[in-house]
């Protein structure tokens, strides 16, 4: 086995553990133990400890996210069906580590581990749209991901606790988070056809000195 091998099975065993002794020294020694590899070895494969297990358990998913991805005829889908396809694939990929995956967003979230967190989140959401053919240069770059990030993040919480048969209800709320996502853009357009429609509202401060408006300026 290769080094980077190595590291892969200690990451994988020491998340199995992490369902039981949390993400801790204890699981990463512990998996180290199931699959073999020395005590004096860890310290070389996984130096950053704790922090650095949640880093690769989640880099890990993100690649056997991508590798489905690539058996799907992707070009041949619609926008909305590429997304929810790869958040169903990062999730399902989460299956057999949900219990270790619950303890892992509840480190994530104490203060000092949230900018990791967010990195990690924002990583796969990249991963995600990239995967679906986004290559975006402009600000559409942002607003893309940070929905995604809240569709993504949303979901994952939602599957942790879901006890439907096949995660059924999870891909149901998966699914509307994202008609929801996918009703923006009509929903300003929207917005910007009404307000033309509507009179100016600077004419009201040009109301004269009894007209009620002016209190709500506070005169």
């Amino acid at each position: 086995m290769t080094m980077s091998d190595r590291r892969e099975a200690l990451v994988l065993a020491a998340a199995a553990n992490a369902a039981f002794d949390g993400w801790t020294m204890t699981a990463i020694r512990a998996g180290a133990r199931d699959c073999g590899i020395p005590a004096a070895e860890v310290p070389d494969l996984l130096p950053g400890g704790e922090t650095e297990l949640l880093v690769a358990f989640s880099e890990w998913a993100d690649r056997q996210m991508l590798a489905h991805l690539g058996q799907l005829p992707m070009e041949a889908m619609k926008i909305r069906d590429r997304i929810a396809a790869a958040v169903r694939a990062r999730i399902d990929v989460l299956a057999p580590y949900r219990e270790a995956v619950r303890r892992g967003a509840a480190v994530l979230s104490l203060p000092h581990m949230a900018p990791t967190g967010a990195r990690l989140v924002w990583r796969t959401v990249d991963a995600v749209w990239y995967a679906a053919g986004d290559r975006s240069t402009d600000a559409s770059w942002y607003t893309r991901r940070a929905l995604l990030a809240g569709v993504y993040s949303s979901t994952l919480v939602y599957w942790m606790n879901d006890r439907s048969p096949g995660h059924a209800e999870s891909w149901a709320f998966l699914d509307r988070r994202i008609a929801d996502v996918m009703r923006i853009p009509r929903l300003r357009q929207q917005a910007e056809s009404l307000l033309k429609r509507l009179p100016d509202p600077r004419r009201f401060l040009r109301a004269g000195p009894n007209h009620r408006g002016r209190r709500f300026l506070g005169r």
